[in-house]
């Protein structure tokens, strides 16, 4: 074969990746036609591993997705950033690198906030792996840098048979390239880009696989760093207190604000910011591209063949991201004036960052016992992440006053009246999280020939999450033995309690979570396949058999307490606005959270029934069911917010939630091979929804999570891949979705009686899902040709996102800039080009050439309206080499 005909092998495969999310290529060895050019013009056949067994992907029946290496290459992808976008029905709710969570066919409710989410968040209904690993943690999804991948699996619809818990509404797989034995080569990758409106990028990627013993073992190991120029300037502003800040009445200024009802939006009556009080700006913090980021990382195997039955692979891997800034932008100041800042601009005062990294240590062993295959996976995962964020707007919040601002009170017959003060108004959170997950699998399948075959195996996990995050927004001086002026007292240690930080904390922390939770799990599963008729008519039933032990155990506690006002000691209990919050949302009842257990146990089945109606065309029926576990919340608090008719108290824990997916699909090729097109039309009913509410004028300002409504998703997908001439390729993908709110059941009041006063607090009936834009798809062309002796092509996509909405909620939160946001669609354009000859190639690449201002997800988080953005405008050049 020609080395023309080589790029035009390869130039299938990169296009095989596309917003289609197909991954093809034509046969790079023998032509598969009755002739030459007819074969190299033939889509390959892609092999993938989502049944556990090795298939060719347009023989499983259910839908899938693949990037495989060229294309990812091609396609220039490096992050999960880079390639969700080539996926149709796949969005995230992120705020940066390995900060959201991934979902698929728009299951999904909201997501309230990184901060915390590993104590009290719950599980992504979408699972993450890293070859046989599950990476899944609350709120923050597992970033593997795409370096020396073989391909990235997507799954879609429930997984819970041969994945469990985590695979609720699909998998998405990474899958690395393992060593080869007898077989030395390597690559190095490098690039240099720039952006738009922000700084320069450049990476390099090396990768080597080397015999060490010959037809025996092998090591394959790849290094890779990518620094990211960042794209989001920090300007200048002061922040300043404002009257119409909602908690200015615990100055008390001018003496005698009268409260109202939180839940109207009328708050207190003639309250304002008493004189003298404290502003603060971040002149020192304010940068022009702040948000840069970098991956470090290696990853080396090693694979022994023992003979010719028997082999084992070793996999030690390594990632550090490191991020500062954020990575979203802000229509509005946040400081003293509000008024618009620029494009690509946020206000921010105290400094950000997010340092994530993981290893993971990997042991898979493959074998034979007679005629059955058995496969032994162990693998265990640890993750470390620290981060800071600004937290100085809660100021505008409902309750950041009380720690920020000491009350004015009245003259009496002994004492002269005093005029309140407000301190400064800053704050910020720090969060460090550890996740350790240790996980072994034992599988045995029949010879894949077998008319009646399967695949039987048994699952073993622990799953802890170590979280202790610090809020510190509390200025006001702190109590001393001999403070004679207003104080607050400190958060004190928790009572045997505290689990990772058994300290005091800082005069200035307001309130931490200190949390150890963990999951240990046990399942059998089996799946069998029966040929009704060989090779045409097949039933597949399989079923997972799942006991999880949920525990918990840590403490939550607040710096709340009371004022002092003159000479210690403290006495406390004053009414409101001296030294307590509001009646019924007194939270200095500290939650120790001690030896909380639950287990949840049950079936979760799969039926399938697939049809060869000739040998390229293959229809199907799938009944499938999906889960995730439940949780626990801080505690049982019960909450009276000011002027409400009702008392309501967070529930201790929540229920699992279960999903069943009903899909009909075809995959088929036409044109010897030179057509292929997938599709497939599904109902996916969410029912008993674990979803998180944060609604301070409902319920108090902590969040939790709670069961109830059930929400449906109808909806089709659409791939398509046409060799449309020897040198010409169009692929593309589109996804339609059409999700509601079926029913929801209302909140009850401590009296069992509903709350009637919250309307819709799940989403109105019939409103969609969050992050479910009604219409996703993509379009690319590549064109291959000759020139002299260089192998050239041309590539073009687009890509259209339709709009969508940042949450289900539909309450209002008068103290937030709002919650529910409406995210309008978008359009993007990518274009490259490239010439490769021998081992060399280098490309020209532009991604976002319209530098489209796409709104991912747009969220009140951080008591800002924040907009996170995609990179803008990028062009880059990249060179390769390979031996």
């Amino acid at each position: 074969m020609n080395g023309s005909r080589r790029l035009s092998c390869a130039i299938a495969a990169i296009l095989s990746g596309s917003g289609a999310g197909l991954a093809h290529a034509a046969d790079a060895g023998a032509a598969v036609g009755s002739t030459a050019d007819s074969g190299a013009d033939m889509i390959q056949e892609i092999t993938v591993t989502a049944q556990r067994r090795v298939e060719n992907m347009q023989d499983v029946p259910i839908s899938i997705q693949a990037l495989t290496s060229e294309t990812l290459t091609q396609l220039n992808v490096e992050t999960f950033e880079d390639f969700v976008k080539y996926l149709p029905n796949v969005t995230s709710a992120s705020t940066g690198p390995g900060q959201g969570a991934v979902y698929m066919r728009g299951l999904s409710t909201t997501l309230p906030g990184v901060q915390g989410s590993g104590g009290i968040g719950s599980f992504p209904n979408v699972a993450i792996y890293l070859d046989d690993q599950s990476g899944a943690l609350p709120g923050r999804n597992l970033d593997v840098y795409a370096a020396d991948l073989e391909r990235i699996e997507v799954l879609e619809g429930p997984q819970g048979t041969l994945f469990g818990s985590g695979a609720e509404a699909g998998v998405l797989r990474y899958i690395t390239n393992k060593p080869k034995i007898d077989v030395t080569e390597g690559n190095v990758d490098s690039a240099y880009e720039v952006t738009a409106h922000g700084d320069p990028s450049a990476r390099v990627t090396a990768v080597l696989n080397l015999p060490v013993i010959a037809d025996t073992l092998a090591v394959r190991g790849v290094i890779y760093s990518d620094s990211q120029g960042g794209y989001i300037d920090n300007v200048p502003g002061t922040f300043s207190r404002q009257d119409t800040d909602i908690g200015i009445h615990y100055a008390n200024y001018p003496v005698g604000c009268t409260p109202n009802s939180i839940s109207t939006g009328v708050f207190y009556g003639n309250c304002k910011v008493p004189p003298g009080s404290q502003s603060v700006n971040n002149f020192n913090l304010a940068q022009n591209n702040f948000n840069p980021v970098t991956y470090t990382g290696f990853r080396l195997s090693g694979l022994l063949k023992i003979n010719e039955d028997w082999n084992a692979l070793l996999t030690q891997s390594y990632q550090n991201m490191r991020s500062q800034g954020v990575f979203y932008e802000m229509p509005q100041a946040s400081g003293s004036i509000v008024q618009p800042l620029p494009d690509l601009s946020v206000q921010t005062y105290e400094p950000a960052y997010d340092n994530d990294r993981f290893e993971n240590t990997a042991l898979t062993i493959n074998g034979k016992i007679g005629v059955l295959k058995v496969v032994y996976t162990g693998g265990y995962l640890v993750r470390h992440i620290q981060q800071q964020n600004d937290y100085t707007a809660y100021a505008r919040g409902v309750y950041a006053d009380y720690y920020q601002c000491i009350p004015g009170a009245a003259a009496t017959t002994t004492t002269p009246a005093t005029v309140g003060k407000c301190y400064s108004p800053n704050g910020y959170w720090q969060d460090k999280e550890t996740n350790d997950h240790d996980s072994q699998e034992l599988r045995v399948s029949t010879p894949d020939e077998w008319r009646l075959r399967g695949i039987f195996g048994a699952f073993w996990e622990e799953y802890v999450i170590h979280e202790n995050i610090d809020w510190f927004y509390k200025s006001v001086p702190p109590c001393t033995a001999t403070s004679n002026v207003d104080c607050l007292t400190d958060v004190g240690p928790g009572v045997g309690a505290q689990v990772n930080n058994p300290n005091i904390r800082p005069d200035n922390e307001s309130y931490f979570d200190d949390i150890i939770r963990t999951y240990r799990q046990q399942a059998l599963f089996g799946s069998a396949d029966f040929d009704i008729i060989p090779k045409v008519l097949t039933v597949t039933a399989g079923t997972r058999y799942y006991r999880i032990n949920a525990t918990e155990v840590g403490f939550s506690a607040s710096s709340f307490g009371c004022f002092e006002d003159g000479p210690p000691p403290c006495t406390g209990n004053q009414p409101p606005p001296y030294g307590t919050e509001p009646a019924g949302d007194d939270f200095s009842n500290n939650e120790t959270r001690e030896n909380l257990n639950r287990v949840y146990s049950g079936f979760r089945s799969r039926v399938n029934l697939s049809w060869h109606v000739m040998p390229d065309v293959l229809v199907y029926y799938t009944w499938s069911q999906g889960f995730r576990p439940g949780g626990f919340n801080r505690g049982t608090t019960t909450r009276t917010p000011p002027g409400a008719n009702y008392t309501y108290a967070e529930p201790e824990l929540y229920q699992p939630d279960t999903l069943t997916n009903n899909e009909f699909g075809w995959k088929t090729q036409w044109f010897d091979h030179r057509l292929e097109w997938n599709a497939a039309i599904y109902q996916e009913d969410w029912k008993n929804t674990q979803i998180e509410l944060f609604e301070p004028c409902c319920f108090g300002n902590l969040s939790f999570v709670t069961n109830g409504p059930n929400y449906r998703v109808r909806g089709t997908e659409q791939q398509v891949v046409v060799r449309v001439t020897h040198g010409l390729t169009v692929t593309g993908g589109m996804a339609l979705n059409w999700s509601s709110l079926v029913s929801a059941p209302p909140l009850y009041g401590t009296n069992g009686q509903p709350i009637t006063s919250i309307v819709n607090p799940f989403g109105a009936p019939g409103s969609p899902l969050a992050q479910s834009p009604p219409f996703e798809g993509n379009l690319r062309a590549r064109y291959e040709f000759s020139f002299n002796e260089y192998n050239s092509f041309l590539q073009a996509g687009v890509t259209k996102q339709a709009h969508s909405y940042s949450s289900t909620s539909s309450i209002p939160a008068p103290d937030e800039p709002g919650y529910r946001y409406y995210e309008p669609g978008f359009w993007t354009f990518d274009a490259s080009a490239g010439i490769a000859r021998d081992k060399w190639n280098a490309q020209l690449y532009g991604q976002n050439l319209t530098d489209t201002r796409a709104d991912l997800y747009e969220n009140a988080n951080q008591f800002v309206d924040a907009k996170t953005v995609n990179r803008p405008r990028t062009v880059g050049v990249r060179f390769g080499y390979k031996f």
